[in-house]
């Protein structure tokens, strides 16, 4: 993307909002910046009507931070708590109808490569459990079964949180929720493994209490599938409203979760993609 499209003209300089004038002379387009020099640099999200505490917010915050080329990023959301943050991200963002975003996003990236034959433009679909897990479920599959070149982020809050608290497909078995009074009856979906056999090259699990290791994963799950083939990443984000615990114990309680048994880390990496990624390691090395 030419980064003077979003340059002020001159005479409209007295009238621009002061978050715009600041984007502009401090973005992090075209400088390779990431999760450990947040703080440093105005980032592409910062203000969001989400709950306080919410996972969401902070995995969004993180997953911007950690895109290769911003300025050559289209993201897809979906229906759900993640959309209403959307319209604060300063990126190029489709909103599709709920469950529909893999396949939005699939038909913009095979658009992107015949508009810019000799530019790589990543397109990231981000949205939640109940989109992607659920409602969303045969769009995501049928994506992945294509190979096609994009990179699925499922920010997992294990319900349906903008609605009142109903179970998702992800909840925990035996979950109680406003919605759920009795109780989930069957266990959390498996999707890292779902991804892995449907045909993802790079499947990773992670969550926000680690945001360097997340950084990495949301690097290299795009970084893939510009390449190699789908990719998809699934990111713990609890929370707290319909959860019912205090904002400032989110990341306390993934790590709770983490040391139960109930949340892991994982990858899954073809060796396609293995070698790719090597490949591009040993690339930076040489410059």
């Amino acid at each position: 993307m030419n980064k003077s499209i979003f340059k002020i003209t001159p005479c409209f300089e007295d009238i621009m909002p002061d978050e715009y004038k600041e984007l502009v002379e401090s973005d992090p387009f075209g400088k390779g910046l990431g999760v450990s020099q947040l703080g440093t640099y105005k980032e592409l999200l910062e203000e969001h009507p989400l709950c306080a505490g919410c996972g969401l917010a902070l995995s969004l915050r993180l997953i911007l931070a950690s895109l290769p080329n911003p300025e050559d990023t289209v993201i897809v959301g979906s229906t759900g708590c993640s959309a209403l943050a959307f319209p604060q991200v300063a990126l190029h963002n489709i909103h599709s109808v709920f469950g529909n975003q893999n396949a939005v996003a699939s038909g913009l990236k095979r658009a992107l490569k015949l508009r810019f034959p000799d530019k790589v433009k990543d397109v990231v679909v981000i949205a939640g459990d109940g989109a992607t897990a659920d409602i969303g479920l045969d769009m995501v599959m049928q994506s992945w079964f294509r190979c096609e070149n994009i990179t699925t982020i499922m920010l997992d809050n294990e319900a349906y949180a903008n609605t009142g608290g109903q179970e998702s497909g992800m909840s925990p078995q035996g979950t109680v929720l406003n919605m759920a009074p009795k109780g989930k009856k069957f266990p959390k979906i498996s999707m890292p493994e779902i991804a892995r056999e449907s045909g993802c090259a790079y499947v990773a699990a992670i969550s926000p209490a680690q945001p360097k290791r997340l950084e990495k994963m949301v690097r290299r799950a795009i970084l893939t599938a510009r390449e190699v083939g789908p990719s998809y990443v699934q990111i713990f984000s609890p929370c707290p409203t319909n959860y019912k615990f205090k904002p400032q114990e989110m990341v306390a309680r993934i790590k709770q979760r983490e040391k139960e048994g109930f949340f892991k880390s994982k990858e899954y990496i073809t060796t396609e993609a293995q070698e790719y990624l090597a490949g591009l390691e040993e690339g930076k090395k040489d410059e």
